[in-house]
């Protein structure tokens, strides 16, 4: 038997629209047309989970698989019924810090333009990903937010456990935490928290054409 390794794992953030994906230039959160290595998130296309676009400088991916239940109680049944309502599925990274990066996504601003509900409202991070080509703000409900046809809420966090046996992608997960670690005598480090309620995709290598396929519900 052959266990997975933690040097084999790749992680990739991508957004959910095929076209735009989000970086921090000049301490502000923006949207651009392109793939780079330097983007926070790149495009939702096989293109975008390039073996060279995958993060770097990680040192821990925490995925946490679970549903959210309602308890039904029954008269004359000591058992309850767990009945499934939704997934609820959360994953932490943890990088080694080098950069603003990730506390301007989490904290903003947006950049001037480039918010979906106007600059009245670009005081706020890139926690909800994008909404008609811009950058959502988080002022309208999942389903609306859109690129094109598709649902383009939240982000998708494509873990690679080990190529061509596993790989598990977190769909529309929106940011729910941030948090830096510092030490007096070692390198600072930074944890992202992501929480998603769509069913997760699981399939052999990020490679496979479900790990960028468009979200039909939400």
């Amino acid at each position: 038997m052959a266990y997975y390794l933690g040097r084999d794992v790749k992680v990739w953030i991508i957004t959910e629209d095929a076209d735009d994906s989000i970086a921090v230039s000049s301490n502000e959160c923006t949207v651009l047309d392109t793939d780079a290595i330097t983007n926070f998130a790149n495009t939702r296309t096989q293109a975008g989970l390039a073996d060279n676009l995958a993060k770097t400088d990680i040192t821990g991916v925490d995925i946490g698989i679970g549903v959210v239940d309602e308890d039904v109680s029954y008269m004359g049944q000591r058992s309850v019924l767990k009945a499934e309502i939704k997934k609820e599925t959360t994953v932490s990274l943890t990088f080694k810090k080098s950069d603003n990066e990730l506390d301007v996504i989490f904290n903003g601003p947006i950049k001037s333009g480039d918010c979906s509900d106007g600059d009245t409202h670009r005081n706020v991070g890139a926690r909800w990903g994008c909404d008609n080509n811009s950058i959502s703000a988080g002022l309208s409900s999942p389903e609306d937010h859109k690129a094109g046809t598709a649902i383009s809420y939240g982000y998708r966090v494509v873990v690679q456990l080990q190529d061509a046996v596993e790989a598990i992608a977190v769909p529309n997960a929106c940011i729910t935490g941030h948090s830096v670690s510092l030490s007096a005598d070692g390198v600072s480090e930074e944890t992202i928290e992501f929480t998603s309620h769509v069913t997760p995709i699981i399939a052999a290598n990020a490679t496979d054409a479900t790990m960028f396929a468009v979200t039909t519900a939400i």
